[in-house]
């Protein structure tokens, strides 16, 4: 099978998975707002519910680090791929929109560099 493909399977498999993480980071930020705004809005005090907001709080904090690690890997992924002879550039299906014109590239096509 062609490398470029491989890879290409691959990048599209990591888009995916960093789409995913920031979408989990955005419901659970949402989640805790919605927490602290229902307990202004029934007029409680902050003891109220705070055992339940520090936990969605460390669940952010375990997403901001895995965040991390996807990135992490992101970086390793693109030296692997120099490492491995493809020259190609690799195009995210996922990728989202403003990221996509800006880099004004091709979601179904691979170009061969030089």
């Amino acid at each position: 099978m062609d490398k470029a493909l491989v890879a290409q399977r691959v990048a599209n498999q990591l888009a995916s998975t960093e789409n995913a993480v920031d979408a989990a980071m955005k419901e659970t930020s949402q989640l805790l707002n919605g927490l602290l705004d229902a307990r202004i809005e029934l007029k409680t005090s902050a003891v109220f519910g705070d055992s339940a907001a520090t936990k969605v709080t460390d669940a952010i904090a375990a997403l901001a680090s895995a965040r991390q690690s996807v990135i992490d890997a992101h970086n390793e992924l693109a030296e692997l791929k120099l490492r491995a002879g493809i020259r190609t550039k690799l195009t995210f299906v996922d990728k989202p929109s403003a990221l996509a014109d800006q880099d004004a590239v091709s979601a179904t096509s691979i170009r061969k560099a030089g």
